[in-house]
Parts: structure tokens; sequence; C-alpha cells
């Protein structure tokens, strides 16, 4: 299981962290750039299909075609645990190596979204003030750590639990009889 695991996770987390690195280098260098957040999330659950195939593959060649709920959620849990640590390890070189201002470019636009998207006054001043201490806390670097693990974890999460719930066979499958 661990060649599995590791490669499917490998490949998750390198994808993944692809889009990440392109999207935070847009959000960086193009104060103009529209952020989705629907776009960002269906590029991960696309990218954590790797998941299904990963305990399909584990399932299929290296345990007999059968795998019950708990080794086929252990399985994709592994892959997402390895392609969400790639995920952060990427996100703190990035950070603190290439773009330590990233939050002085990140907040303006976030301001910027929240008025083009008809907040009032009040509003601005309540996410002005919401950045202000999410800067604050990003200067420490466990919060740094939770926050991007937390975002690409639970849906991975996710997937591993629906990839158990379809992939899990107690006995190997029969064939159809050749007539």
């Amino acid at each position: 299981m661990k060649k599995n695991v590791w490669v499917f996770g490998s490949v998750a987390g390198l994808i993944i962290t692809s889009f990440m690195v392109y999207a935070a280098n847009e959000c960086y260098t193009n104060p103009d750039m529209q952020t989705n957040d629907v776009v960002g999330y269906a590029g991960m659950i696309a990218v954590f299909s790797l998941v299904f195939v990963g305990v399909k593959n584990y399932r299929d060649k290296y345990n007999g075609g059968m795998i019950t709920f708990g080794k086929a959620f252990q399985t994709g849990l592994y892959i997402t645990l390895i392609a969400s640590a790639i995920y952060v390890i990427v996100w703190l070189i990035d950070y603190y190596i290439f773009i330590p201002d990233f939050l002085d470019k990140y907040i303006p636009h976030v301001l910027k979204d929240a008025r083009e998207s008809g907040a009032t006054e009040e509003e601005l001043r309540e996410k002005t003030t919401e950045m202000a201490n999410f800067k604050e806390m990003y200067k420490n670097p466990l919060f740094v750590v939770v926050i991007t693990f937390s975002e690409v974890f639970p849906v991975g999460l996710i997937i591993s639990l629906i990839s158990a719930l379809f992939l899990k066979r107690k006995t190997k499958a029969s064939s159809p009889a050749a007539a």
C-alpha cells in the first residue's frame, strides 16, 4: 500500500500545488484578477479524484479485487494527507521565500471585491478589521500551516469517504458465465 499511496498522493499534491502557485502568482501580480472559489474547489475535486483512482488501483492490483470500507478509507486518507502536506510545504516555501508580502497585495484585492459586490461602508470596515486580524494571525507559522492545510484536506477527506463507499468490496466480484 505504501508505494500506491505515495505515488497517488505525490501526483495529486504536485498537481494541486501547481494550481495554487499559479493562482497565488496571478493574485499577487494582477490586482484586477477576479477570484472564483467555485472554480478553485472544482479543481480540487478534480485533482482529488486521484484518491478514487488510487484506492481502486490498490484494490484491483494489490489486494486481489477486494477491499473493506476501512482499508479503502485508510488508503484514501493517506493519499489525501500526502497531497495536503505537499500543498502546505509548497505554500510555506512560496509565501516565506518568494512572496512574503502576499497579504499586502491580497488584502486590497479582497476589499476591492467586497466594494464591487456592493458592501456597505460598515461591511467594508468590518472586512478591513477582519483582514487586519487575519494578517496579524498570519505572522504565526503554525497558523499558516493550519489555515493552508484546512483549505485542501476537507475536500480530500470527503473524496476519501465517497471512494471508500463506492469501492468497498468484501468478496471478489464473480465474472458472468460465458454462454
